[in-house]
């Protein structure tokens, strides 16, 4: 039956629209039924329409016969709301408004593989073009009970809201513009020709000249290459890899028992990613670094962090986003010298909400791999290189997990997400043998593996991966690779074993010349969950912190340290959870006088009254005339031992871990 279907297509050509007279000639050409005729008519009409929404795209599929208004119906059956909520358009511009009417799709010019637009009613006709994402808000979608053309809450996603650096690089032209050539040009100072013509920002050629090269062009970069040429980008659509069995196919028992070609995954074969969704970290300064190694110089273990910062042009590379890291925050972890586990953090929440309120976001997560090559010189050893590897096969899966859990929002994804911002820096040896860091994320498809869990670590070999194969539990897509042997012949090789520098993308890290401080505080406070250290988050602590003090330092800079700030939120004796806001407000604004008006409420008195009850005082002018702020040694307070810095109770003369005296 098959056959004779498209043996008769072939043959007979058919046209886009059949009149009778066309079907009746049709059936001359070979013996067919009248059924099958029908048939071969509603294949040659069926067509796919994509529809996007400040939600995502979906496909919809219609006929060339079919009305406006039964395209409509189905339009809103997709998205979920009612059939006057919603306006679709044949243009971005919301021009060619698709009325609910008896014409067919044909007549209003609508054909296969078309894109059209899905605005909600709320946005009206003077909001915002689809170029630029909606934020999400409150009143981004209207209440259910304000009309029956509001879009329903209970059926329909969340509105998709892009990153504020992605809405901003949307906007840019991106053009690289060049000088006029005083050798090549041979035209007026208005002129323009091939030597002296702006260049596209994916242009490979610009990008290997610059100093140092640029092996990957920027995610934005990359979109405006999709979207160039004659179409506009009319068919992009970023799917993400999907290594998972399709649900719902019904024409067969579920695997292991059966699969065919429809729910059947493809095959992956890695490639070495073009692009990159970050294209450059930067510490704001050395002092978030030195504090975050300081745990490794004084135990030898390593040690995990979270990366706090924000998104900003990176004006180096055309259409480039730069990571700045503002703080590291140190989650509860078991360490050793050659190992890390991360163990359940009760403060995360808390630690994501003050970093919103701060304006900063997690960007990335930074761990060490270092061991000490000279103790006298302070060297560390060169370990990580071309020769061996620059990322193990189980530090990509767990970055490739991280980065699935900050996926990266895009509106010309069907998933409204692709890829993910989220990065790693690992602090190695470099090969002077001092600390360097070294920045990297791994490829989407590296992440839909790790998703999909379809990748393993090598047991004996960090640099190789493994790529799992199909059981009666999970059926898992061959994945291959290509390297070229000995002759220099391109040969496909199954990922089993896989080396994971397919798999890696670096990145630049860097630190700036005129350091950058979004926490001004010159004084330390105690980093969090560093008990193996002597060092604790408490009222002691506190106490200490603000003694430390000069009496012309502003309130804002004293209060501005992102660890203090932590401790003051999650402290067990009198968290300011609910009451802070105006804190972090200006520390956030740098506005000294929303801190004195914080420094006036009631929750910091009652502080201040905290620390002296543990034995420390805040500072007053007598101790600074005479030399500094003192501590008092009286029994009654927590001490520190002078030989190995441990906090002690009060009421003990000796030291609980080295047992010296406290004197």
């Amino acid at each position: 039956m098959w056959h004779r279907l498209c043996e008769f297509c072939i043959a007979a050509q058919i046209p886009t629209d059949l009149t009778n007279s066309d079907i009746k000639k049709t059936r001359g050409l070979l013996s067919v039924t009248p059924e099958e005729t029908v048939h071969i008519i509603n294949m040659a009409e069926n067509m796919t329409i994509r529809v996007q929404s400040p939600e995502g795209m979906k496909k919809i599929t219609s006929t060339k016969r079919e009305t406006a208004a039964a395209f409509l119906k189905k339009v809103a059956k997709e998205f979920g709301c009612s059939s006057n909520g919603f306006s679709v358009y044949l243009n971005r511009n919301k021009t060619g408004e698709i009325l609910s009417q008896n014409k067919a799709l044909s007549l209003l010019k609508i054909k296969h593989g078309d894109m059209l637009f899905f605005y909600p009613s709320s946005a009206g006709p003077s909001s915002e073009n689809m170029d630029t994402a909606q934020p999400h808000t409150s009143s981004s979608f209207p209440s259910s009970s304000s009309s029956s053309t509001s879009l329903s809450r209970s059926h329909s996603a969340p509105q998709l809201r892009e990153d504020d650096i992605d809405q901003y690089l949307s906007k840019q032209e991106g053009k690289i513009y060049r000088n006029r050539d005083p050798q090549l040009c041979r035209h007026g100072a208005m002129g323009k020709c091939v030597h002296c013509v702006p260049l596209e920002p994916f242009d490979e050629d610009y990008l290997n000249h610059l100093d140092p090269p640029v092996k990957h062009m920027s995610f934005h970069a990359y979109i405006r290459k999709l979207t160039g040429g004659a179409d506009k980008g009319k068919f992009v659509a970023l799917e993400n890899i999907s290594c998972k069995i399709k649900s719902g196919c019904e024409g067969h028992p579920p695997w292991p028992e059966g699969i065919c070609t429809k729910c059947q995954p493809s095959a992956i074969t890695l490639n070495r990613q073009k692009y990159r969704h970050v294209d450059n970290i930067m510490f704001e300064n050395h002092t978030i670094a030195d504090r975050f190694l300081d745990f490794w110089r004084k135990t030898g273990n390593q040690r995990m962090g979270y990366l706090y910062g924000r998104y900003t042009e990176h004006k180096d590379i055309p259409l480039g986003i730069r990571a700045e890291v503002a703080a590291i925050y140190e989650p509860p972890q078991i360490a050793t010298q050659n190992s890390l586990e991360l163990i359940e953090d009760p403060k995360a929440e808390a630690v994501e909400e003050i970093a919103a309120k701060l304006g900063l976001r997690k960007v990335g997560w930074i761990f060490t791999d270092l061991l000490s090559e000279d103790t006298r010189i302070g060297t560390v050893r060169y370990s990580r290189n071309k020769d061996t590897y620059f990322l193990s096969a189980e530090e990509c899966i767990t970055a490739g997990h991280f980065q699935n859990q900050q996926p990266n929002p895009c509106r010309l994804s069907p998933d409204s997400h692709f890829g993910s911002k989220f990065f790693t820096v690992v602090a190695t040896g470099g090969p002077d043998n001092q600390v360097h860091f070294e920045g990297y994320q791994v490829s989407n498809q590296c992440m839909a593996l790790v998703r999909d869990e379809c990748l393993l670590p090598c047991r004996d070999t960090p640099e190789l991966g493994y790529a799992k194969e199909s059981s009666t539990e999970q059926y898992v897509p061959d994945v291959f690779y290509k390297d070229k042997d000995k002759f220099g012949n391109d040969i496909t090789y199954l990922a089993r074993p896989l080396p994971v520098e397919y798999l890696i993308i670096d990145i630049t890290t860097t630190f700036p010349k005129d350091p950058v401080f979004t926490f001004s505080s010159t004084l330390r406070f105690s980093i969090e969950n560093r008990e193996a250290l002597g060092e604790t988050q408490d009222f002691h602590s506190l106490a200490t912190y603000l003694s430390q003090s000069s009496s012309s330092s502003s309130f804002l800079n004293i209060v501005s340290d992102f660890h203090l700030l932590l401790f003051l939120v999650t402290n067990e004796v009198m968290p300011l959870q609910d009451s802070i806001g105006l804190l972090l407000d200006a520390v956030k604004t740098s506005n000294e006088e929303l801190a004195q008006t914080w420094k006036k409420s009631e929750q910091w008195a009652t502080i201040e009254q905290l620390c002296s009850t543990v034995g420390m005082q805040p500072p007053g002018p007598l101790d600074y005339a005479m030399g500094g702020p003192t501590l008092p040694q009286s029994s009654s307070s927590v001490w520190s031992c002078l030989h190995c810095t441990f906090m002690n109770q009060p009421g003990t003369e000796h030291c609980e871990m080295c047992s010296l005296p406290r004197s």
